[in-house]
């Protein structure tokens, strides 16, 4: 019986490697669905950062047009040897936010699950400061590499999106 045991377990441990891990975004989309639905505004913000004086809070603002579950091959980071992500010039950042969801160089390529939310932007505040250039997806009326524009259709990922404030 114990062996029985023991082979049932490595079975479903295999099984389990096999299978793509759900990443919090595709939690998200299981647990709060109705946070998700079609026509609910949403909100991506950056900045806001700091105990005394506070960074400027930048956002992105739209309605969800459609969520989904997507499996996604998570490859390697892009790396510019002999910088850090703060040293990176905005294209170089820009390659990275492109590849993200992505591994460290010493992790292995996977399959994960990820919650992913289509939104139609309706409006923006996006730091113009040259600081900001690889500090965030927003930067100079632009996402990541795109030209914001109202009525555009982008897609995040769920756990990066908050429900606007009433």
């Amino acid at each position: 019986m114990r062996i029985f045991l023991a082979a049932l377990l490595c079975l479903a441990a295999s099984a389990q490697a096999d299978e793509a891990q759900l990443r919090p975004s595709a939690r998200l989309l299981f647990k709060q669905p109705e946070m998700l639905h079609a026509g609910q505004c949403v909100r991506y913000e950056e900045g806001g950062t700091g105990w005394v004086v506070t960074e400027p809070v930048f956002y992105l603002k739209g309605e969800v047009v459609a969520s989904e579950v997507r499996t996604r091959h998570l490859g390697k980071c892009p790396r510019v040897p002999g910088k850090s992500l703060e040293q990176y010039s905005r294209a170089e950042f820009n390659r990275h936010a492109l590849a993200y969801p992505c591994v460290s160089q010493n992790v292995a390529e996977r399959d994960e699950q990820i919650g992913i939310v289509r939104i139609r932007v309706s409006d923006w505040e996006t730091p113009y400061a040259r600081k900001a250039e690889n500090a965030g997806r927003l930067y100079r009326g632009m996402f990541i590499d795109r030209k914001l524009q109202k009525g555009m259709e982008l897609e995040l990922e769920a756990d990066l999106l908050g429900v606007c404030p009433s």
